[in-house]
């Protein structure tokens, strides 16, 4: 169930979908090890004046990451996404992804994300100047269309292939919906009938029986899951395993939960520093904490603004109920 985005050889079909600020390096070095076959780093704006903040320095940040190295670029302007994916592949990316699917506000007011799908003649000439300009495999994430009134992804895709784009990448909604109603794939499998170059499905993958409900009315090459794995990062394996076995494999036990939570927040906090890294460890023990019984979902930790105190909290009071 293998599939290639140009040179590199995807192992199989489950992907981890690319998502601000939560598919940071530890989370993406977190699902790869847990069964993600592929994951695309965080959005990055194509403007290189932005290049200093440590926002972006840290989402540029893949030292230590098995590859291949995909790194997702938004913009409006060609020439200026050419230069961002210049320069990103002269910093070790091996795969550029061109993000026209995000539907935030603050993307799409600059004519960005999702929002680029209401000007296909943009999105072609985006798409024409990032591919002539590196020489590693451009893919693209889109959405439907802009609304119910404007469904194009057959057309956006057709000149995407055109263009060189070596892969796409499609959510199931619109750019109205957000994250709203279901995800609809009567188009995107009507796109990959009509396209030689892979197709990977996004959008309320959550389960494996619904990953294989997809994978066989779109005829998809791939899956990407995205919100399901949100403290849930066993699902790719279980997705995958289901796949090729038609079996389930058991959920993790809470002593996997918590020891797995713990070594998650430890490595955040490695990573951004104790500080940064506590507040942004508390969205994944939220997360995390979901998967457990009442009694072990505390109040008190997300309050805890140290990170000595953070993973102390977690070993004394948490992980010490499983061990």
């Amino acid at each position: 169930m293998s599939f290639y985005i140009g040179p590199h050889k995807i192992e199989h079909p489950v992907m981890l979908a690319p998502m601000a600020g939560v598919t940071d390096r530890p989370y993406r070095q977190l699902c790869k090890q847990l069964g993600a076959s592929y994951a695309v780093g965080e959005m990055l704006s194509c403007d290189l004046s932005l290049l200093k903040t440590a926002k972006t320095r840290f989402r540029m940040n893949h030292d230590g990451e098995p590859g291949p190295i995909a790194v997702q670029i938004a913009g409006s302007d060609p020439k200026a996404m050419a230069e961002a994916a210049k320069h990103n592949v002269d910093n070790g990316a091996q795969i550029i992804d061109i993000n026209m699917g995000c539907p935030q506000k603050k993307v799409a007011k600059k004519r960005c994300g999702s929002a680029l799908m209401a000007y296909p003649e943009q999105i072609k000439a985006i798409c024409q100047a990032v591919v002539d300009t590196v020489s590693v495999p451009v893919t693209l994430k889109t959405r439907l269309g802009t609304d119910a009134s404007c469904l194009n992804i057959e057309d956006i895709a057709a000149d995407a292939e055109q263009a060189g784009i070596a892969a796409l990448f499609i959510h199931g909604r619109t750019q109205q919906q957000k994250y709203t109603g279901r995800a609809d794939y009567d188009l995107i499998k009507a796109v990959k009938q009509q396209l030689s170059i892979p197709v990977i499905a996004n959008g309320d993958i959550d389960s494996p029986q619904k990953a294989q409900r997809v994978l066989n009315y779109t005829n998809c090459d791939g899956l990407m899951v995205g919100r399901a794995a949100q403290g849930n990062p066993w699902i790719f394996k279980q997705i995958q395993t289901y796949l090729e076995t038609g079996q389930c494999i058991a959920k993790p036990t809470m002593e996997q939960i918590m020891t797995t939570l713990y070594q998650h927040v430890l490595n955040l906090h490695q990573f951004y520093g104790q500080a940064r890294g506590c507040r942004m460890a508390k969205k994944h023990i939220k997360w995390f904490s979901a998967q457990l019984p009442a009694v072990f979902q505390s109040r008190e930790l997300l309050t805890i603004d140290d990170g000595h105190a953070q993973l102390q909290f977690i070993e004394q009071h948490l992980l010490s109920k499983v061990a």
